[in-house]
């Protein structure tokens, strides 16, 4: 095939549902990525095998609290092979049920990497180290991200490991060095830290996972500070060089520096659109001055026959934006009135404690100037929470004092990943406090916690007491 209705290059996420849509709609796909099977970097090298490894640490933290509970069990044997294996398993079934699925669309996949020759030509790098051409009538870019690197430090090796290396479990370093504590260097080190590896997190900034409120990410700071060795905010790495014994590190943290060895270092200091070597300049596509392709709400670049999504388009850089993205950008070219405008993108962390949130923060509203009330409703006064040993919450509600519209929501608990969905529709829906109150929730859920943070807003909160405000 040397021409197609629709081109997408990059199969991730956000590649593989536009093409799967467009397919669906009756378009003629091609779909164009490095890999064997669709997937991209969330499901080979990112999101789907960190959750896996999560997974296992979670286990382990568990068998560890049950003695709490009256149940105890030795210390965890570990098979470092058998869980990269079954990490591997999981990758594969994924991604190879989704080659399935691009068989059964009749979508013509191609493996390896297209460049964009001008605005309807793609020059297309095989797998076997051939080369191919297509013409298209539209194409959406959807490469991507890839770790971002620190200037002058030693390239990755065996000691100085990515987000991708990491993942692998090259070993067990005895001592872990994280630089970043954003979410990837906060799961991943939670995972480390599970199996064995002493881990210290630098941060430069003064909290954690910097853009979340800090009183959602105070009790997973807590928690955490019992699990590494060591976190250090508003500290970076001065210099990092490679020995025959490890890593030797000087950090310097305010007006003072010293020295530590590691086993290894992960650098997680964000990611960076991958919008290189594309052939825009082919085009009349154009790029910001971090790499990002400049789109308009239909996810149309400079170039009209072509659209960008995913990472490559700009923030947030997270599957589920993606996916929406794309579902848009095909819409879009179908002559749909479609645009991407959500009230609401979510967040989660997936340590443990997770971090989600979704909406206006508290610190945004607090920069804007913008006038707001916050409800929390603290895990601690959970039924449910209390079965599960897990105090260690807050679910919090952003809203317009003279409208009482959910504006944000945010929590900090065990499945607070699986709970934000509903504070998402609520802001998209335009609910009320009052919306989220008289909506009955089963009992003993964590899902109460929503309803009982609207609850507390008005003051009448059944599980917990605080004084109604007198209106006026």
């Amino acid at each position: 095939m040397d021409q197609t209705q629709l081109a997408v290059i990059g199969a991730g996420p956000g590649g593989y549902a536009a093409a799967f849509l467009a397919a669906d709609m009756g378009m003629q796909v091609t779909l164009i990525d490095p890999e064997l099977n669709p997937g991209g970097v969330c499901l080979y090298r990112g999101c789907i095998p960190s959750k896996a490894l999560l997974h296992v640490a979670k286990v382990i933290d568990e068998s560890r609290q049950a003695a709490n509970w009256g149940v105890i069990f030795g210390p965890p044997k570990l098979d470092l092979d058998r869980m990269r294996v079954w990490k591997g398993e999981v990758v594969e079934k994924l991604t190879g049920g989704l080659g399935v699925l691009s068989g059964k669309r009749k979508i013509n996949y191609i493996q390896g990497r297209g460049r964009l020759e001008n605005a309807t030509t793609l020059s297309i790098e095989l797998a076997d180290g051939k080369s191919d051409s297509l013409t298209f009538e539209h194409a959406i870019i959807a490469t991507g991200s890839a770790p971002a690197l620190i200037p002058n430090f030693p390239p990755t090796s065996t000691r100085i490991w990515d987000s991708t290396s990491a993942l692998e479990i090259p070993s067990l370093p005895k001592r872990l060095l994280v630089i970043g504590g954003g979410y990837i260097g906060l799961e991943l080190g939670s995972v480390y830290a599970s199996i064995g590896s002493k881990v210290t997190v630098v941060e430069m900034m003064p909290t954690l996972l910097p853009g979340a409120d800090a009183d959602l990410v105070r009790p997973l700071a807590k928690k955490l500070e019992g699990e590494f060795a060591a976190i250090h905010l508003e500290t970076k790495v001065q210099e990092l060089t490679e020995t025959k014994n490890g890593c030797a590190v000087t950090l310097q943290g305010g007006d003072k520096s010293w020295n530590e060895t590691f086993d290894a270092v992960l650098v997680s200091v964000g990611r960076r659109p991958l919008s290189a070597d594309l052939g825009l300049e082919n085009t009349e596509v154009q790029t910001d001055d971090k790499g990002f392709i400049l789109v308009d709400a239909k996810r149309r670049t400079g170039e009209p026959s072509i659209y960008a999504i995913g990472d490559v388009a700009g923030e947030p850089m997270l599957a589920h934006k993606a996916t929406h993205e794309g579902r848009t950008a095909v819409e879009a070219i179908l002559g749909e009135p479609a645009v991407f405008e959500p009230a609401a993108i979510p967040a989660v962390v997936f340590t443990d404690p997770e971090i989600a949130w979704a909406g206006l923060t508290e610190d945004e509203a607090k920069s804007q100037d913008r006038e707001i009330q916050v409800a929390r409703f603290p895990w601690t006064a959970s039924g449910r929470a209390t079965t599960l040993d897990r105090f260690d919450g807050v679910t919090k509600l952003i809203l317009e004092p003279k409208t009482e519209r959910v504006l944000g929501i945010g929590m900090c608990g065990p499945g607070a990943g699986e709970l934000i969905a509903e504070g998402v529709l609520a802001i998209e829906m335009a609910a009320t406090a009052k919306d989220l109150e008289l909506t009955i929730h089963p009992h003993p859920t964590l899902s109460e916690t929503v309803m009982g943070a609207a609850e507390v807003f008005f003051g009448t909160a059944t599980d917990l007491y605080r004084p109604r405000k007198k209106k006026g």
